[in-house]
């Protein structure tokens, strides 16, 4: 459940990483493209009623255990390997209280991550299903697919980029991002 009132994202991750550091200005920049993506989708898709204010921390928020996880050309200098870091984040924001939150992390990773995948492929991941369930949770994770962190970080990726992208892991992840693709912007009949 979603604690009430509202929650200062760009406080959270300065608590997690001081001022002036990669990792915060990363999160902030990356949190800010998929907030706006997010936006678009949900001023788009009225008829799906999320909790606009919750999709907008959440969006802020969602790669927040990037941090502790090794991904050098990040500047992340942790011992996890970088597909834990919304396990990660879920932990980091249930710490805080923030649960909901910590929920759009774990299962925006990919297009959401299942138990069987877990172990099929020997992930270091707990064996869960940890996919989008709530139509906030879906928008998040649809709209981070769309920019990356890195150094092409600022470019919006089209849909065939993404499902491109997604294919190394398997057709199944690609037909995953399109459905959800539909199901956020084809208005029901």
């Amino acid at each position: 459940m979603r604690p009430s009132g509202t929650v200062d994202a760009e406080a959270v991750i300065t608590e997690i990483y001081p001022a002036g550091s990669r990792i915060r200005d990363l999160l902030l920049r990356h949190g800010e493209q998929v907030a706006q993506k997010a936006l678009d989708v949900m001023d788009h898709a009225q008829w799906l009623k999320p909790d606009r204010v919750f999709v907008l921390e959440a969006a802020m928020l969602h790669d927040i255990g990037i941090g502790r996880t090794r991904c050098p050309e990040l500047g992340c200098t942790g011992e996890l390997p970088y597909l834990c870091h919304g396990v990660e984040g879920k932990r980091m924001l249930g710490d805080v209280g923030l649960t909901a939150h910590g929920r759009v992390c774990e299962s925006h990773v990919g297009v959401g991550i299942r138990a069987e995948q877990v172990l099929r492929r020997r992930l270091p991941l707990p064996v869960r299903d940890m996919v989008p369930s709530t139509v906030e949770e879906r928008i998040v994770c649809y709209a981070d697919k769309f920019f990356s962190k890195g150094k092409n970080g600022g470019r919006e990726k089209s849909t065939e980029e993404i499902t491109a992208g997604l294919a190394r892991y398997g057709p199944e992840e690609a037909k995953r991002f399109m459905e959800l693709h539909h199901a956020l912007t084809r208005s029901p009949q």
